[in-house]
C-alpha cells in the first residue's frame, strides 16, 4: 500500500511539476508559436522548416518567461497558476531568462544569420512591450491599442518573417504572390487579435488594478465583445475575399475554420458564466490542436491543401 500511495504522489508531483512549467512559460503560446512558423513556412514554400518553428518556440519560452517575471501584481490580481513560484524565483529566472537570450542570439546567428535581425526586433518589442523602458517609465502593455498591436507584430515576426527570411536565405520563391502573402497575413493578425482581446477580458481585474489601457478596461466587457466579433469577422473576410480574387489559395482558406469555433465557443461560455484563465488557455490549445491536424494532413499527403 505504501509503495503505491509513493507512486500516486510521484505522478502527481510529476503533474504538478508540469502544470507549472506550462503555465509558467505560457506552454499554449508557445505551441501555436512554433505551429505557426511551421504551418506558414509550408504554406509559402511547400516546405516543412522545423528551424523557424524551433526558433520561434524558442523567442516566445523566453518572451513569455520575462513577462511573467515583471507582471507578479497583475498575475496575482488575475489568480494565474504559478504566480508564487515566479515571485519567489524572479531574480534566477531573470538571470536564467536574459542568459539564454543571449546565448541563443550567438547560436542561431551562426546557423541562419538571416534570422538575427527579426529575432533582435521580436525581442526589443518583447522588453519594451514587458519592462518599463518608455518614457515615463511606461511599457507598451499600459498603452491603449498599442498594447494588442505589439503583440501582433510579435507574431508576424516570429510565424511570416521567420519562415520568409529563412526560405530567402536558401534562394527559394514564394508560391504566394505579395497580395497572396498581406492578405494571408491580415487574416492571420486580425484573428490573433481577437484571442489578444479575448485574454484581456480574462485578465481585466488585474490590468484595472495596474492601470494597464485594455479595451475591455476602457470600453467595458460588452463592447471588447463586439470587438472581438469585428475582428473575427473581418479576419474570415480576409481570406474569403482573397481566395474570390485569386490571391489566397484553397490551403488557405480553410484556416477560417478557426475562427469559427473560437466564436462559438467564447459565445457559448461568455452567455453562460463568463470567459476565465481556463477558458482561453482552451481555446488557444483548441488553435494549437487544429494547427497540429492540418499539419498531419499535409504530412499524409492527403488531398486539398
Amino acid at each position: 500500500m505504501t509503495a503505491v500511495a509513493e507512486t500516486g504522489e510521484s505522478a502527481r508531483d510529476d503533474r504538478s511539476a508540469l502544470a507549472l512549467f506550462a503555465s509558467v512559460s505560457r506552454l499554449h503560446i508557445v505551441a501555436i508559436g512554433a505551429l505557426g512558423a511551421l504551418t506558414f513556412a509550408w504554406v509559402f514554400f511547400g516546405e516543412r522548416s522545423f528551424l523557424a518553428g524551433g526558433v520561434a518556440a524558442l523567442d516566445w519560452f523566453l518572451v513569455n518567461l520575462l513577462n511573467r517575471v515583471v507582471d507578479i501584481p497583475e498575475d496575482r490580481a488575475n489568480r494565474i497558476v504559478g504566480t508564487d513560484f515566479v515571485a519567489k524565483n524572479r531574480r534566477s529566472l531573470v538571470a536564467f531568462g536574459f542568459g539564454l537570450l543571449a546565448s541563443s542570439l550567438a547560436i542561431v546567428h551562426l546557423i541562419a544569420p538571416a534570422l538575427t535581425p527579426f529575432r533582435v526586433g521580436f525581442h526589443a518589442l518583447g522588453l519594451a512591450y514587458n519592462w518599463p523602458l518608455l518614457p515615463g517609465r511606461r511599457r507598451i502593455k499600459q498603452l491603449y491599442f498599442w498594447k494588442n498591436t505589439a503583440s501582433a507584430c510579435g507574431f508576424v515576426l516570429t510565424v511570416f518573417a521567420y519562415p520568409l527570411a529563412i526560405g530567402a536565405s536558401a534562394g527559394m520563391t514564394p508560391r504566394l504572390a505579395t497580395a497572396g502573402i498581406v492578405l494571408t497575413c491580415a487574416f492571420f493578425v486580425l484573428f490573433e487579435l481577437s484571442y489578444e482581446v479575448l485574454y484581456d477580458l480574462r485578465d481585466a481585474p488585474g490590468d484595472r488594478a495596474a492601470g494597464v489601457a485594455t479595451y475591455p478596461v476602457v470600453h467595458g466587457e460588452r463592447a471588447a465583445m463586439r470587438i472581438v466579433d469585428g475582428l473575427v469577422a473581418a479576419s474570415c473576410a480576409c481570406a474569403l475575399v482573397g481566395f474570390a480574387i485569386g490571391a489566397v489559395p484553397w490551403r488557405v482558406v480553410v484556416m477560417i475554420a478557426a475562427p469559427v469555433v473560437q466564436i462559438v465557443y467564447y459565445k457559448r461560455v461568455a452567455r453562460r458564466r463568463g470567459l476565465d484563465a481556463r477558458d482561453c488557455i482552451r481555446l488557444t490549445w483548441i488553435g494549437t490542436a487544429m494547427l497540429a491536424a492540418y499539419n498531419l494532413w499535409i504530412w499524409a499527403g492527403l488531398p486539398g491543401v
